[in-house]
């Protein structure tokens, strides 16, 4: 097991995980971040305002990966 930080960023705001996650693996930190990046979308009641998302992960010693969604306005579509 390993302990697993997921650190979340939604626009401009960021909140630092200072508790972690103790996981197998890192395919299980893998699963935990895109979760919880679906959960924070569902969860966010979007205005004008469209704001990118990310879950980064991070063990004691490094950073690891980063699962981002990020919203494109590519013009009308017809």
């Amino acid at each position: 097991m390993a302990l697993y930080f997921f650190d979340i960023q939604s626009g401009r705001d960021f909140f630092a995980d200072e508790e972690g996650l103790d996981l197998p693996n890192q395919k299980a930190a893998e699963i935990e971040a895109m979760q919880t990046l679906i959960g924070m979308a569902k969860d966010s009641v979007f205005g004008s305002e469209r704001p990118d998302m990310a879950v980064e992960v991070r063990s004691t010693i490094d950073r690891l990966f980063c699962v981002s969604l990020v919203y494109r306005n590519t013009g009308t579509m017809h």
